[in-house]
């Protein structure tokens, strides 16, 4: 389907923009130098208008959209930790080889000591689309945030194609920094 469709688009935009050089040309044959000068000049506006929204769509809202994700990411994004845990050496080494997998608040039993909240805040919807993550981890005794994680996220915004779409996260997933589970999570010492 999607082939098709980036198919139509560029045919579509093939059509139109022989319609705009066939108009043109029509109106250079004008016999008056004024009138051709005229038409030379809404010729120039209308191909920089059409090459520039071609670019914009191709590509250019991609880079819009990024650079609002940077600057959302700048003002709060990142991780919090409100208070730090020591967790007995045996319950460390179980949550990490777990990959720190919490329950989340709607699957947590009442023998689960933390559990995780994630809320999405879409600002934009469809493509490309843009998100705000926020990520929580409660302890359950007295209902406290230990932290949180707060994230964006553009997906999308490319030429349509069979390719996979591309996407761009702030502040971006690298081993260097450590995630929320351990920031927040120490480990103790053995008994």
């Amino acid at each position: 389907m999607s082939g098709l469709y980036l198919l139509g688009v560029i045919a579509l935009w093939l059509w139109l923009t022989r319609l705009m050089w066939k108009a043109w040309r029509r109106g250079r044959r004008a016999v008056n130098a004024d009138r051709r000068r005229l038409w030379n000049a809404l010729a120039i506006v209308a191909g920089l208008l059409w090459f520039g929204a071609s670019f914009w769509y191709g590509g250019g809202r991609k880079y819009y959209y990024d650079w609002q994700v940077e600057k959302l990411c700048a003002k709060d994004g990142g991780v919090k930790v409100y208070e730090t845990v020591k967790l007995p050496a045996e319950e460390y080494d179980q949550y990490a080889k777990r990959n720190w997998i919490l329950p989340h608040i709607t699957q947590e039993k009442s023998a689960d000591k933390y559990y995780y909240e994630v809320d999405y805040h879409h600002y934009r919807k469809g493509n490309p689309q843009m998100t705000r993550r926020q990520a929580k981890i409660i302890r359950r005794s007295d209902g406290k945030t230990l932290g949180e994680s707060i994230s964006y996220s553009r997906g999308g915004g490319d030429l349509p194609g069979p390719w996979h779409e591309s996407s761009f996260i702030c502040p971006p997933i690298s081993k260097d920094r450590p995630g929320l589970e351990v920031s927040i999570f120490l480990r103790g010492d053995k008994k």
